[in-house]
C-alpha cells in the first residue's frame, strides 16, 4: 500500500477526496482517493507516493486536517497478537521519534480509543527493544502512526515533523476558558496557532497592534485579540458582553461589517459573519486592496453542495480582488463547522 493517510472532519469525506484527486493531477500524479462518507478519513492511492507528498504539502490542503505518508494496510490482525504483524510491516531503515496511535474521529471509530491506549502500552516497548523508537520523544524525527479502523485493520504511516500536524488526528486540544463570550473564540484561537507559525505568531500579533472585528457580538473573537495584546474595533449592531468592555481596549461600533471602514489603516481584521461565501470573499479582498488591513482571518461559510468546488471557486476570487501578492491558507479546523477559516498575509519577499 503506497499513498496518502489524511484526516478530515467526518462528512467532509467527499471535499477532501476531490481536493488531493485534483491536486494530485495538478501535480501530474496519477492516483485514486478511497473513502466512506462519514469515516473521517481518505485514503490517496499513489505509486510514488513520497514525491506526491513533496507536492502537496500539509499547510496547502484546506479539508486535511492531517496529512500522513500510508505505506501498510493490515487487515485480519489475530487479537492475540497485533504486534507482531505491525513490526513485520515497517519500512527498513527508520527509527521513529514518537509513536502515535489513532482512530479516526468519527462515531463509528470512538469505541476504538481504549484499544488504541493498550495497543500504543504494548507496541512501544517492543519498537524500543528492537531499537526502532527512541527512548524518549524526538520531534525532530519522523513519527510512527497507527490508525486503527478496527478492532483487527489497522493502517500504518509515517508523519514528517515539518509536513503534517503536531498533534494526534491534527487536532489541536484547545479548552474553553471560564471568561470566553463564545465557543466561536475557539476556532480563532485555532486558527492562530494552525495557519501561523511561531515565528508569525511573534511578529504578527504585538502589543498594541490595532484591529477590527467585524460582525463581532458576543465578543468571542474580539477577546482572543484582546488577550494577544491588540486594541480592537469592534463591528456589529449587536452587544457584546460587558466584560470584554470593560479592558478599556475595545471600541463597540454599532454598524454593518459589510459597509463599515477604518478611518486610518489597521494592522488586522477578523471576519466570522454568517453571509453568502462569494460575497464574504469579495469584501474581504476589497480590505487587502484598499489597503485598510495588513493581515486577515476571516470565515467562509459553504453550502451544502459542491464543497470544494465552491472552497476554490470563492479563494480564486479573494486572491484576483485583492489585487496585491497575498499568502493565503485557509483548513477547515476542528472548532469549524459548515466553514472554512482562511488567513491572508503580504507575500514575503525573495
Amino acid at each position: 500500500m503506497n499513498g496518502l493517510l489524511c484526516y478530515c472532519r467526518a462528512g467532509f469525506e467527499p471535499e477532501l477526496a476531490g481536493e488531493l484527486t485534483d491536486r494530485a493531477a495538478e501535480a501530474g500524479f496519477a492516483g485514486y482517493a478511497r473513502t466512506e462518507r462519514n469515516s473521517g478519513h481518505v485514503v490517496f492511492a499513489c505509486e510514488d507516493a513520497d514525491a506526491l507528498s513533496r507536492a502537496v504539502p500539509w499547510s496547502t490542503l484546506i479539508f486535511a486536517r492531517q496529512k500522513l505518508r500510508l505505506f501498510a494496510e493490515l487487515r485480519g490482525l489475530d487479537p492475540r497478537d497485533r504486534i507482531a504483524p505491525m513490526l513485520a510491516a515497517l519500512p527498513p531503515g527508520i527509527r521513529f521519534g514518537e509513536l502515535v496511535m489513532e482512530h479516526p474521529d468519527s462515531d463509528a471509530a470512538k469505541p476504538l480509543a481504549g484499544l488504541a491506549r493498550s495497543l500504543g502500552n504494548a507496541l512501544r516497548p517492543a519498537l524500543r527493544k528492537a531499537d526502532l523508537l527512541t527512548r524518549e520523544d524526538n520531534p525532530r524525527l519522523q513519527r510512527l502512526h497507527v490508525c486503527l479502523l478496527d478492532g483487527d485493520h489497522a493502517l500504518l504511516a509515517t508523519g514528517e515533523p515539518e509536513d503534517s500536524a503536531p498533534w494526534p488526528l491534527g487536532i489541536p486540544r484547545l479548552r474553553m476558558h471560564a471568561d470566553a463570550p463564545s465557543r466561536s473564540a475557539l476556532k480563532l484561537e485555532e486558527a492562530l496557532l494552525v495557519l501561523l507559525d511561531e515565528r508569525e505568531r511573534k511578529a504578527l500579533l504585538r502589543e498594541g497592534m490595532r484591529a477590527a472585528d467585524l460582525g463581532a457580538a458576543p465578543g468571542g473573537w474580539t477577546w482572543v485579540l484582546l488577550r494577544n495584546g491588540l486594541r480592537v474595533q469592534s463591528v456589529d449592531n449587536g452587544p457584546l458582553r460587558p466584560h470584554v468592555l470593560d479592558s478599556g481596549r475595545v471600541e463597540h461600533l454599532r454598524a454593518d461589517g459589510f459597509s463599515w471602514q477604518p478611518q486610518q489603516p489597521l494592522d488586522w481584521m477578523v471576519c466570522d459573519m454568517v453571509e453568502q461565501p462569494r460575497r464574504v470573499a469579495e469584501r474581504m479582498a476589497s480590505w487587502l486592496r484598499e489597503g485598510w488591513c495588513r493581515h486577515a482571518i476571516f470565515n467562509l461559510k459553504l453550502p451544502m453542495k459542491k464543497r470544494w468546488q465552491e472552497t476554490r471557486l470563492c479563494l480564486d476570487l479573494f486572491a484576483q480582488q485583492a489585487q496585491q501578492p497575498l499568502t493565503i491558507r485557509a483548513k477547515q479546523l476542528y472548532h469549524d463547522r459548515e466553514e472554512i477559516t482562511v488567513f491572508a498575509t503580504p507575500a514575503r519577499r525573495g
